[in-house]
């Protein structure tokens, strides 16, 4: 028996996550991919950020927050539009294999994710802002951590993308929120 290949791996890892569906199952995972839900959280989030840190360290964060997410979501989409990998949900291999996509069929081109990149970014970035106040926000850390993982899986178990995907669009989210979240503390430091 031959090793797999990284792509070889990556499909069947896909598979056997995906594998674990259910009708109720899957109406959660829509849920969870259902961008119109993130921005009443977003809009949740940034009002207490500001509430918490006083409307100018606060408005500084918001704005350091809605850049992330703003790059973050074209960058995604032009490294889609220029590496132009399937998603599963298109490759006869995957749906032969029984792999489930309730979803209606995204378009057509998913490496790397957004949802997983923008997700992780906002967590970070606000996580970070929040701390920017005092404190570590533990539990607000946490929260939206879990979030930003169940979103990213959600896209796995909906056949929207390769578990790669999300896992390569994770470690782009956090390097980009790591990297935004230290220009908006430069910042705030000037403003202090």
């Amino acid at each position: 028996m031959l090793p797999l290949s990284i792509i070889g791996w990556d499909q069947q890892i896909t598979l056997w996550l995906n594998s674990f569906h259910t009708p109720l199952t899957d109406s959660v995972w829509m849920l969870f991919s259902n961008t119109r839900i993130w921005f009443t959280a977003y809009f949740a989030v940034m009002v207490m950020l500001i509430l918490r840190l006083g409307w100018k360290k606060g408005l500084t964060v918001v704005v350091g927050i809605i850049l992330t997410i703003v790059l973050s979501d074209q960058l995604s989409s032009l490294v889609k539009d220029t590496v132009m990998r399937l998603r599963p949900c298109y490759t006869t291999l995957m749906l032969d294999g029984g792999l489930n996509w309730p979803l209606n069929r995204p378009n057509f081109f998913g490496f790397f994710s957004s949802h997983a990149s923008n997700c992780f970014a906002f967590a970070l970035t606000s996580w970070l802002g929040f701390r920017a106040g005092g404190g570590k926000c533990r539990i607000y850390g946490f929260c939206v951590f879990i979030w930003a993982a169940l979103v990213a899986l959600s896209r796995v178990m909906m056949g929207a993308h390769y578990f790669g995907d999300i896992l390569v669009g994770t470690l782009f989210g956090l390097a980009l929120g790591l990297m935004m979240a230290g220009l908006t503390r430069a910042v705030l430091k000037k403003l202090d």
